[in-house]
């Protein structure tokens, strides 16, 4: 007995109506008795009723029509309607009802079902039958004692609470794109949402929201013997969502009620695999292709081409050509020389001008391409998408725990998720927010406030406006309320609850102004906007948040134009937040593990590869130099070597390659055609290879001719060069040609990369026919004079010897390798392995993948990032949907083509959003477009504070927010029509969009527009229409550059769709579209075609070198395919050998691809013509000729040049150089090499006669006697 008494001593009086009469026509509450002394921290006025058992009063007059107004459903006609509610309790039920409604309207049947459950436990005639009172506490009243219910339990059926929360549960926040439950239902979120836990969250004053504890007791219809004696669970009808309201409500639109949905049939089966007959598609094709090359084989083995005349005449006018061109270039040395270097200056004087792209936009996207266009229109009208700078870090190693939570029960945490890491990470973002530095384009200390993204005060932002997404921000970045802990009584259970309780409450229920803990947290960020788990949480399962082994801290920035002042700023700042987190990784204090990246990083870090990397190239350039000296010489004895040594000729051989390299630069420099790190790294390589292969082959030919009797020096150069110019012009022209189609390309790094190779070429060719003449008459001159190379003063005794010397590689071609190769055995061997070989390539290509080029070294912090972000970001990029010019969203018809809320058309733009997202696997869309329209409609409703007019003061008859008094701002914007479908008309709409545009959201109006909007309407100052808006929508997350291609061919067929059904609503333009745009597609927009772009650069590159083949032959066409034939099966072997050694198909694997051509061409068209103006009488000595003589050349001036040079490429830092330079380069070398000198010979062994019409009995004939036969009568006397 004493500890009763004791109980009633201390606490206040609690009553159990147990003899309270519940039955029909009476109530237990009946007016107000002010606020509820229980709560504290209320969001809103907490007014309680007050204890009144007795009959329901009859409402008549004003009571009646404010009654019918906020509970129709129990409006029984005037004079025959009772209730248990004054009209004091009906403004407040109506007050805290239009919060939750103001999300729940654009869903009539369900903001209705909402109201339909407080106006049965406030306002119901038979309320005693429905709730009893549980708690009161004793007040006064105007000098009266009256008792405040501060709790009570509410019975009802669990029909009408299944029906009520299914007709509500699929209701979306457009701003959002999340459902409206979820900030309905507390700690549960809308994916562990019930009915029973929905009601509990109406019925919890520590929420903030509730003015009183409610105690909703659902009970199934099997079990209401259960219930106390008297009571009855309310079981009154639920409309569904896709029923009309009796107040005139139309049904819900398919975006918030699937039932609403018209029958929408599901995607159509991804595409059967490929097949031909029970054979794999692409298989067969190589089978048929592998048959008809056979075939056309055999064909041209059988077909004999008679065109030996036309070529014997185009031999003989170039050879007589070149051969005077070089007679009179090697009289006039000096001349020569000092006209190229005027030349070479003259072009290279342009490099003033040049102008050096980095930018990766610039670089892969052409101006005039659809990502490009559709990214200058959005830049223009909407800005350019914010500057993200972020950190992801991790704290390996630390273990999970259990924490035993009053609220939320048994929760696990995962070892990141502990208060000294969030405070080590709210220290470390401080110290970032408190950057400051001296900007001279601002003339003053700028601070992260001068360059932040404020959504929420754009205009004049502090340091607290600044967007800053982290785990943080749910305690308002304030070490107190992250140290905040408090008692808190949960079902006679007293436990502490902490910053855990807080956490989770607010990863589940983001949007929540008020936790539901003893802490009374916010769990808005300072900012003022919400924080999404996602955004501050990462490496989870199943939204599992307290376990995530990330944090995500993100800063975003303003994005300025280049040529705005503030651009210096923005990155100026962001090299500070660069500087600090690398301090910060560096402490040795420092617990986390984590990855980070700026905005400016991927420009830095692709600066950084080029300085670099820059000794490697140089490295690489010196060792091709040095082979080039030492392989040159002839080396006849020891005393001579001084004299025989080439390396003032190897030295101008490189000069010249230089030379052409930057006179085409300077060329493109004076046009303005940009240049890039691929030209600046990729150009001089392929000039090296087909310039030293030239190189190698005239001098060869020089040292290993005789000079004839009574012929002079420089007639012997220019009869040399007569011999091997014309195969030296076939390569460059065909090459040069090839580089000249190729800049057809959509792309610019490649067109730039093209044009500035094919003049490179070009001039190298010209270069080598003055320059290089030149240069070797004059060493020539020296070497006959017994002078020393270097100090050519100095003579030696030993005379050079009568027999030229032919060196180590041709006797071992001649002796060995020809021999061996050229076996009846052999060769069946080698045509079957390699066409076997390419069979099977042609096969592999099948799996070849393209991916977004990697320009960071090995050693970069973005590496990491990257990996960091596919492991642990859990949502994906944000696309926007573009409207242009030419549509009317003022008019209805033009709103209800866009919207989804209630009598939006069921096929609009944001519903054909919404049904994507229902296929995430082929969409790949997640999150459905947030939706102005939508919300401006929402705002306009009248059942909603948002938009009213002031009624009184300075500002009557102006728009009034929804923090003023409602006495200030009697009138609404609008009033609900009849039908219940609240459209605009067009002078409402552009009077009052403004206003929503700039309304700031809060607790009393959620639906302003600034932040979520304010952005994304453009108006037209001269016609008063919308020039551009934008809808944005989340992708799913995208892992790979295929996902991201697919992502954006699915965004544009939707966004086509939509587009087409807008132009047919009358008044659209013609010219009107909808596109979807993210700040990725401009990258990956070139993995759509570029399939087709790199077959079609491919066969630019291949007509020209089987035309100009042809024709320098003397329209052979046999020669011309044979040189096709083998060029098209080294870039297939390229192709899949890339496969094999993951090489990536990208843009840059393309420019290589098109450069595998070129040197191809070097590796294939000198051994062609050399077989093809072989004299011998037989086609395996011809073959044999062919390969120790300009096979040699080859091996020694194409392959040995490139290979020590890509060899050094191996330990370069980028792994853009190691994959597409040194991987890809070494690939086409060796395949060049290995189809050149064996694979080409052993195919030209098949032809049997001969090409020029000599005596097949004159078996010593080589390339110089037969020029001889053409020349004798020498051009150059002409001259």
């Amino acid at each position: 007995f004493s500890f009763l008494l004791l109980l009633t001593l201390i606490s206040p009086p609690l009553q159990m109506f147990s003899d309270a009469q519940h039955e029909a026509g009476f109530c237990l509450m009946y007016e107000e008795c002010g606020k509820n002394p229980t709560v504290s921290g209320s969001l809103l006025e907490s007014n309680v009723p007050c204890k009144n058992p007795g009959p329901a009063r009859e409402v008549v007059g004003a009571h009646y029509e404010l009654f019918k107004e906020v509970c129709p459903m129990l409006d029984q006609g005037e004079g025959q309607t009772f209730a248990c509610c004054s009209p004091q309790q009906l403004i407040s039920l109506q007050s805290s009802v239009s919060l939750s409604k103001a999300i729940l309207l654009r869903c009539p049947s369900c903001a209705y079902n909402f109201a339909h459950i407080h106006c049965i436990t406030t306002c119901s005639p038979n309320q005693s039958q429905t709730i009893n009172i549980t708690r009161t506490i004793p007040v006064n009243i105007s000098g009266t004692e009256k008792d405040a219910v501060v709790s009570y339990q509410a019975y009802v059926s669990t029909t009408f609470s299944d029906a009520s929360f299914n007709s509500c549960k699929n209701v979306r926040i457009p701003a959002t794109g999340g459902y409206a439950i979820g900030t309905m239902c507390g700690r549960y979120g809308s994916t562990l949402c019930t009915p029973q836990r929905w009601l509990d969250f109406q019925g919890d004053s520590s929420n903030g929201l509730a003015p009183l504890d409610i105690d909703f007791r659902l009970i199934p219809p099997e079990h209401n013997a259960a219930v106390p004696e008297g009571m009855v669970p309310y079981a009154g009808i639920a409309l569904g969502c896709n029923e009309t309201t009796p107040t005139g409500g139309e049904e819900c639109s398919c975006q918030d009620c699937q039932e609403s949905c018209p029958p929408v049939p599901p995607p159509g089966p991804l595409p059967e695999p490929f097949m031909i007959g029970n054979m794999e598609g692409f298989l067969a094709i190589s089978l048929i292709l592998f048959a008809i090359f056979c075939l056309l084989f055999l064909i041209f083995i059988v077909v004999k081409w008679i065109l030996h005349l036309l070529s014997l005449v185009t031999q003989k006018y170039l050879g007589s050509f070149f051969q005077s061109w070089g007679i009179v270039m090697a009289r006039h040395p000096l001349k020569v020389i000092f006209a190229s270097l005027l030349v070479v200056a003259a072009f290279t004087t342009g490099l003033m001008n040049m102008q050096l792209t980095t930018d990766p936009v610039q670089l892969w996207s052409a101006p005039n391409s659809r990502a490009r266009r559709e990214k200058d229109f959005h830049d223009e009208n909407f800005a350019p998408f914010f500057r993200t700078n972020q950190l992801i870090l991790t704290a390996p190693g630390r273990p999970s725990y259990i924490y035993d939570s009053l609220l939320f029960g048994t929760t696990n945490f995962s070892g990141l998720i502990s208060k000294d890491l969030i405070s080590q990470l709210l220290e470390l973002q401080q110290r970032i927010q408190a950057i400051e530095f001296w900007s001279d384009e601002l003339n003053k200390t700028a601070t992260l406030n001068d360059v932040c993204y404020a959504p929420l005060n754009p205009g004049n932002p502090s340091l607290t406006d600044c967007a800053v997404n982290s785990l943080p921000q749910y305690f308002q970045n304030s070490i107190k309320n992250l140290n905040l802990k408090a008692n808190m009584t949960q079902l006679g259970v007293t436990k502490e609850v902490d910053w855990r309780d807080h956490f989770i409450y607010c990863v589940n229920s983001p949007l929540s102004f008020k936790d539901i803990t003893a802490l009374n947290l916010s769990c808005m960020a300072d900012y003022g906007g919400p924080v999404f788990p996602f955004l501050a949480v990462g490496g989870y399962d199943n939204e599992d948040y307290t376990a995530a082994e990330a944090f995500i801290l993100t800063f975003s920035l303003n994005n300025y134009p280049r040529d705005d002042p503030k651009f210096k700023v923005v990155e100026q700042w962001e090299a500070m937040f660069l500087q600090i987190v690398q301090e910060y990784q560096k402490e040795p204090s420092t617990n986390f593990t984590f990855a980070y990246m700026a905005e400016r990083s991927l420009e830095d870090e692709i600066n950084r590869t080029t300085i670099e990397d820059f000794p490697i190239f140089m490295i690489s350039y010196a060792v091709i130099f040095l082979y080039i000296a030492v392989a040159l010489g002839e080396y006849s004895s020891f005393k001579r070597i001084l004299v025989d040594s080439k390396f003032l000729v190897g030295l101008g051989g490189i000069l010249v390659v230089t030379g052409s390299v930057l006179a085409s630069m300077g060329f493109y420099g004076w046009v303005g055609i940009p240049s890039s790190l691929i030209i600046v790294q990729v150009v001089p390589f392929l000039v090296l290879a087909v310039g030293a292969d030239n190189i190698f082959i005239f001098v060869l030919e020089y040292q290993r001719d005789v000079r004839r009797p009574g012929e002079i020096r420089e007639e012997q150069i220019g009869r040399v060069l007569g011999s091997v110019a014309p195969s030296m012009l076939l390569c460059s022209i065909s090459e040069s040609v090839c580089f000249f189609l190729g800049a057809l390309s959509n792309m610019p790094a490649v067109k730039s990369f093209a044009l500035y190779a094919a003049l490179a070429v070009l001039m190298d060719f010209v270069l080598q026919m003055t320059a290089f003449v030149a240069l070797l008459s004059l060493d020539a001159r020296r070497q006959d004079g017994n002078r020393c190379e270097i100090a050519c003063c100095l003579k030696v005794k030993t005379q050079r010897p009568a027999k030229p010397n032919k060196g180590f590689l041709l006797p071992f071609m001649e002796k060995y390798y020809a021999p061996v190769l050229f076996t009846a055995s052999n060769i069946i061997y080698e045509m079957i392995v390699f066409q076997h070989k390419t069979l099977v390539t042609l096969k592999v290509t099948e799996l070849l993948k393209h991916a977004f080029y990697c320009l960071h070294p090995q050693d970069s912090y973005m590496l990491t990032y990257f990996e960091y972000l596919n492991k642990y970001f859990e949502v994906g990029v944000p696309t926007y949907f573009v409207t242009t010019k030419g549509f009317n969203f003022s008019d209805v018809t033009g709103m209800n083509a866009v919207c989804s809320s209630v009598g939006c058309d069921q096929f609009s733009l944001t519903q054909k959003i919404q049904y994507a997202t229902e296929y995430p696997e082929r969409s790949y869309l997640a999150i459905p477009a947030s939706s102005w329209v939508d919300d401006f409609i929402d705002w306009l409703n009248p059942g909603s504070r948002c938009c009213r007019i002031y009624t009184s003061g300075s500002n009557t008859g102006q728009f009034c927010p929804a923090s003023e008094s409602t006495l200030k701002c009697l009138k609404k914007c609008m009033t609900l029509p009849s039908s219940g479908i609240l459209r605009p008309s067009v002078e409402e709409f552009n009077t009052f969009l403004p206003s929503f545009l700039s309304n700031r959201p809060d607790l009393q109006c959620p639906k302003g527009g600034l932040g979520a909007y304010d952005t994304a309407v453009v108006w037209d100052n001269v016609t008063g229409e919308i020039s551009a808006s934008r809808f944005m929508a989340y992708h799913t997350p995208l892992r790979n550059s295929q996902e991201f291609t697919a992502a954006l061919l699915m965004a544009r067929e939707l966004a086509h769709n939509i587009t087409m059904a807008m132009r047919m609503i009358p008044g659209t333009a013609e010219d009107f579209e909808v596109f979807p745009y993210s700040v990725t597609y401009v990258y990956y927009e070139q993995y759509t075609s570029i399939l087709y772009e790199g077959v079609a650069n491919i066969c630019l590159c291949l007509v020209p070198t089987f035309v100009v083949c042809c024709i320098l032959l003397g329209l052979d066409l046999r020669s011309g395919f044979l040189n096709l034939f083998t060029i098209v099966m080294i870039t297939v072997d390229t192709v899949g050998v890339m496969t094999l050694w993951s090489i990536d198909y990208n843009a840059v694997s393309l420019i290589n691809l098109v450069t595998a051509v070129g040197i191809s061409v070097e590796f294939v068209s000198h051994t062609t013509r050399s077989f093809a103006l072989s004299t011998l009488p037989t086609k395996v000595d011809r073959a044999k000729e062919a390969t120790a003589k300009m096979g040699s050349a080859v091996f020694a001036g194409v392959a040995m040049t490139n290979l020590p040079g890509i060899i050094v490429l191996a330990f370069a830092k980028a792994q853009l150089i190691q994959i597409f330079f040194f991987r890809l380069n070494l690939v086409i070398t060796l395949l060049g090499m290995a189809h050149g000198l064996i694979f080409l010979p052993v195919l030209l062994s098949f032809f049997e006669e001969p090409f020029c019409p000599f005596n097949k009995n004159q078996t010593t004939l080589g390339a110089t006697t037969f020029y001889a036969r053409l020349t004798e009568v020498p051009f150059y006397h002409l001259v």
